[in-house]
């Protein structure tokens, strides 16, 4: 694949191109260029048959400059030739100057931190290409494993297999530069089950940095299970349930608590976290962290959009709000440090986002927790989650899942809607398991929530 992105050194050279260009205009304050480059190879059956087979090449140039007052203006483009670039300079310049000013915008002048070793977000085999007959073979065995595993599957809706190579370069006018380079893998089964009575259709599916980090025949086996176990399900008693998150169900949930503690949602007022640190905000049982140096992750880097250092923040600890996550801006704003948690594409302007979010795992096991409740439901799939109100917290969420009563699995549960606020959800988780899982770059385990109205028949 490599041999596809630009020449580091040219990538180089044309930034430094660049800066020498931009002083010459006198009403520029500073800039930073970021370039981006990935390389991406999808496959996908359905039911044997190929439905997808694309690769993908792309690469672009953002500029932005910084203006007096702090004003900012960026343009970004795929031509690299210097004409180009040129007129991208230009359009950044015009940007800036017609922009509102803005107040503590600049930029970083730390020492660089760019060595990702430790991190282990390389995959040499995956930058070398892998062989067609591989993801073919892939695919074909997470069909016949999917169809294998239970006699119910009508169809294997999709066998997918993706792989890529991204590669990063951030460089500023204050000095500072530095390269970014990763690779990910991903696959994942879509089944349809039918008991002649009632179908259903579900998913299973993980992302990892290393190919070899990824279980295709465990994940189809998981996309039947999980699909079987509520098929043909039916509604509860209307009611207040101790209600159990499977770990991707929780997974979910902790992306949306994650983007409640970005300052700039925050200061914004698009927060239910604002003012809150300090205070009891979830269960005592309750700590999550945003890691950006956990190895082999989806999240990891060793610096963020703005160049600055990331590291580990905690965000809740034992169940009360500690710290917000920060970039350069919004850290002076309130008089504290970034976070390093700038994030940025290649057209828009520094903001603030999460990395490795993780819901820190307990002692009990899953089987623990379950065998604990009398009354219950284990919760599979959670249908308009994204719909969640981050001012008030309130939300109305369809579900599906499992019976559980006096400590044992029953019958499939659907047609049921878990309704509510979040901050009164978090206050109310009792127990968290040990069985941490990762889907993407957040990690939670299973929890335990006590007296949740679930309403159905």
């Amino acid at each position: 694949m490599s041999g596809n992105r630009l020449d580091r050194t040219h990538v180089e050279s044309l930034s430094a191109w660049v800066f020498d260009r931009i002083r010459t205009h006198g009403d520029i304050v500073d800039a930073d260029v970021l370039y981006f480059s990935s390389e991406n190879h999808t496959l996908s059956l359905r039911d044997c048959e190929p439905e997808e087979n694309t690769y993908g090449v792309s690469a672009g140039i953002g500029i932005r400059t910084i203006g007096p007052g702090g004003r900012q203006g960026v343009a970004y483009g795929n031509d690299f030739s210097r004409d180009a670039v040129s007129e991208l300079i230009e359009w950044s310049r015009k940007n800036c100057l017609a922009a509102e000013p803005e107040e503590d915008i600049f930029l970083y002048a730390g020492p660089i931190d760019d060595d990702a070793t430790s991190l282990e977000q390389y995959d040499e085999r995956i930058d070398a290409g892998i062989e067609q007959s591989e993801r073919m073979r892939a695919c074909l065995e997470m069909t016949e494993t999917a169809r294998e595993r239970d006699a119910r599957v009508a169809s294997v809706r999709a066998a997918s297999w993706s792989d890529g190579v991204g590669e990063s370069f951030y460089a500023s006018t204050q000095g500072f530069s530095g390269w970014r380079l990763a690779t990910s893998a991903s696959c994942g089964v879509a089944v349809v089950v039918n008991d002649g009575d009632s179908y259903e259709l579900g998913s299973y599916g993980k992302s990892e940095r290393f190919a070899g980090d990824l279980d295709w025949h465990e994940y189809a086996r998981l996309a039947v299970d999980r699909t079987t176990r509520i098929l043909g399900g039916n509604p509860l008693p209307t009611g207040r349930y101790s209600v159990l998150f499977d770990p991707e169900i929780s997974a979910s949930i902790v992306d949306e608590i994650g983007e409640l503690f970005c300052a700039s949602d925050v200061h914004k007022g698009r927060s239910m976290m604002k003012g809150k640190l300090g205070e009891s905000v979830a269960g005592s049982v309750v700590t999550i962290v945003d890691d950006a140096r956990l190895p082999r992750r989806m999240g990891s880097v060793t610096f963020d959009g703005e160049g600055v250092p990331t590291g580990r923040t905690t965000l809740i600890e034992r169940g009360v709000a500690r710290n917000y996550l920060y970039n350069l801006q919004y850290a002076a704003r309130d008089g504290v440090r970034s976070t390093g948690s700038a994030s940025r594409g290649l057209a828009g302007l520094p903001d603030v986002g999460t990395s490795n979010l993780v819901l820190t795992p307990g002692s009990e096991s899953r089987e623990s927790l379950i065998r604990g409740v009398k009354n219950g439901f284990m919760v599979y799939e959670l249908m308009g989650l994204h719909t969640l109100n981050p001012v008030s917290g309130d939300f109305s969420l369809g579900a599906k899942g499992v019976r559980i009563e006096n400590g044992r699995a029953g019958g499939a549960v659907s047609g049921v809607t878990i309704a509510g606020n979040l901050l009164d959800l978090l206050k109310k988780i009792a127990s968290v398991a040990d069985d941490l899982e990762f889907f993407g770059a957040t990690g939670a385990p299973t929890l335990l929530v006590e007296d949740i109205t679930v309403a159905g028949n």
